[in-house]
């Protein structure tokens, strides 16, 4: 008997291991929006699903560092859901003061950019599986707005 039991969970351990799962990648951060007090960055985020229904996304978190900084980070709670059998493109907002981009004056330099790594789990009830959460990271450089670009 026990060696049934140990086949049974072997055999479905092996078909869950080989079912596909939804995959995700950064596609850019860049500036979204631009007032007198601070810039609004977009995160964006696309996702692919390969299954026949739309998975429901129970939250995104997320944080955006430069020079071992945390500028940006927090939690979107419910942002919808991925649409069965297709990609879908999601935005994360991160808004940041100009205080603080100008503490980050080391790396803004000369070219006027940041160096950066957004950081992002999206989290997903998958049936089956249950809650499964694709950690995502993803490192480059953002130009800032200038004087000119806030007037």
């Amino acid at each position: 008997m026990a060696q049934l039991i140990g086949k049974a969970k072997n055999f479905v351990a092996e078909k869950v291991a080989h079912i596909k799962k939804p995959e995700a990648n950064l596609t850019d951060v860049s500036v979204k929006k631009v007032s007198k007090d601070s810039a609004t960055f977009n995160g964006q985020v696309s996702v692919s699903n390969p299954y026949s229904h739309d998975l429901p996304i129970c939250e995104i978190t997320y944080s955006l560092k430069s020079a071992d900084r945390v500028i940006a980070s927090g939690t979107m709670m419910d942002p919808g859901s991925i649409k069965a059998k297709e990609t879908t493109a999601l935005d994360i907002p991160l808004k940041v003061p100009y205080d603080f981009l100008l503490s980050l004056a080391k790396d803004v330099g000369k070219d006027w950019d940041i160096d950066y790594e957004f950081q992002v789990g999206l989290c997903m009830q998958i049936p089956v599986i249950g809650k499964f959460t694709l950690p995502l990271s993803k490192k480059g450089e953002m130009k800032l707005p200038t004087i000119a670009d806030v007037f």
